[in-house]
């Protein structure tokens, strides 16, 4: 608190409020910035979520059509079967 007076004689009482503004102007900038961050990795894991299920369902979607095409005795569309192969299936069952 000592501080704080020797600042002020120092600098004078507009240049001491000013600083001491800054500094509280920091502390809420800090604040609100931590919330948007908090935010915005919440809303990345969510669609991280929602990628894996899309994946999901391509795979799924893939595995249907060929079996119906199977029982159907329709051609498998091999060209779309190797498209989808080489990537990974997101399912964690």
């Amino acid at each position: 608190m000592n501080q704080f007076f020797k600042l002020v004689a120092e600098l004078g009482v507009p240049i001491a409020a000013s600083v001491g503004m800054g500094v509280f102007i920091l502390f809420i900038i800090k604040y609100i910035l931590n919330g948007i961050v908090n935010s915005i990795k919440f809303i990345e894991s969510v669609i991280t979520q929602l990628d894996n299920r899309v994946k999901t369902m391509n795979n799924d979607i893939l595995k249907i059509d060929q079996e119906v095409s199977e029982q159907l005795g329709i051609h498998i569309d091999t060209d779309r079967v190797a498209r989808a192969d080489g990537k990974t299936d997101a399912r964690k069952d």
